[in-house]
């Protein structure tokens, strides 16, 4: 369990201020979460089969079909800046 110097020392290296209420409170939060994972650690999972990624299952993809209308030349005519039916825009890495 942490106490209260170590949270004003990572106070410190993380540059923020504390108040003394603000203190207390985050030692009981990080406490809870090192108790937390103090109790998870005692759990036995020697009979867990190890799993290569936590999402096992297949991903539900939907059919790739247009939904979209095609409003280019209801839309270009609107643009500031074209060429040869493409939009042209500043330049922001030089």
């Amino acid at each position: 369990m942490l106490s209260p110097e170590e949270i004003a020392h990572l106070a410190r290296l993380a540059r923020i201020a504390l108040t003394p209420q603000e203190s207390a409170a985050l030692l009981r939060e990080l406490n809870g979460i090192l108790a937390m994972v103090q109790e998870m650690a005692g759990v036995d999972t020697s009979r867990v089969e190890p799993m290569s990624h936590p999402q096992t299952g297949g991903l539900r993809l939907r059919e790739d079909v247009v939904s979209e209308v095609d409003a280019r030349e209801r839309f270009q005519p609107l643009a500031p800046s074209l060429e040869d039916g493409l939009y042209l825009v500043p330049r922001v890495i030089e």
